[in-house]
């Protein structure tokens, strides 16, 4: 797959390319949260320069991801959607789902969300236990599924979604995000 970038600025990436361990989640990660990765998934994800979607996808592609049988990209709010005008983490996973020959599967809905930027883990736990709904006529559709998120810093939007996702008969629950923040 192509990046988009030439040969110098693609390995000057934060590559990290290993798995951090947030809520008791294996997550597979691309790169650090630092510049210029941090700047081009902002960009992507808030000013809508959907051009970095091929580096972005280009980056998870980097990693040694588990066989699995769906991609579900982290869900976001109608409120987010409407604002947005796209969800980020979707616009990858397709592109993903493409590579890796398995289909896009969202069973989750999420409800509105408050921005989690600046908040403490405290507060991310608290505020995201109850935003993830399992579309319950999509029980035991797939079992073994990853998870598809822009970036991880505690990891508790991740462990809500694997929650429903294992609701809904999910044995196999694997996460991969483009980049890791440091954690407070």
């Amino acid at each position: 797959m192509q990046h988009g970038v030439c040969h110098d600025c693609w390995e000057q990436l934060p590559w990290y390319r290993q798995t951090v361990e947030r809520q008791e989640l294996n997550i597979h990660v691309a790169c650090g949260y630092q510049y210029p990765i941090d700047r081009i998934i902002q960009q992507f994800k808030y000013e809508q320069q959907l051009n970095y979607q091929q580096l972005l996808t280009a980056s998870i592609l980097t990693l040694r991801l588990p066989k699995v049988q769906a991609i579900v990209p982290m869900p976001i709010s109608t409120e987010r959607l409407i604002e947005r005008g796209y969800n980020q983490s979707l616009v990858i996973a397709k592109i993903l789902a493409r590579e890796l020959n398995v289909p896009v599967w969202q069973p989750v809905i999420r409800l509105a969300q408050h921005s989690q930027k600046g908040l403490s883990r405290l507060e991310r736990l608290n505020q995201i236990e109850m935003q993830f709904q399992p579309i319950l006529t999509e029980r035991r559709r797939y079992r073994r599924v990853l998870m598809l998120d822009d970036v991880v810093t505690t990891g508790s939007s991740l462990s809500a979604l694997a929650q429903a996702l294992t609701q809904l008969g999910c044995q196999h629950i694997f996460a991969a995000c483009i980049a890791a923040a440091e954690t407070a």
